[in-house]
């Protein structure tokens, strides 16, 4: 089970770095259209953020039970 969470976490934390480096991307294309594609990824980025914070807590939780 701890090696499925460590690969679920691996997943999400890399999913981080590309939503990232998409909305940082966003920000040079300029205009609206831009603007709003860089709030959509931040906003994805939040989540991911957040679930691999709930991972981890699931794992270190479990590790300290056994």
């Amino acid at each position: 089970m701890n090696k499925i969470l460590m690969v679920a976490i691996l997943i999400v934390m890399l999913a981080v770095i590309v939503v990232l480096a998409k909305g940082i991307g966003s920000f040079g294309k300029g205009g609206t259209e831009g603007a709003r594609q860089s709030n959509r990824m931040m906003r994805w980025r939040i989540g991911l953020q957040a679930l691999a914070v709930v991972l981890i807590f699931i794992l270190v939780s479990l590790a300290g039970k056994g």
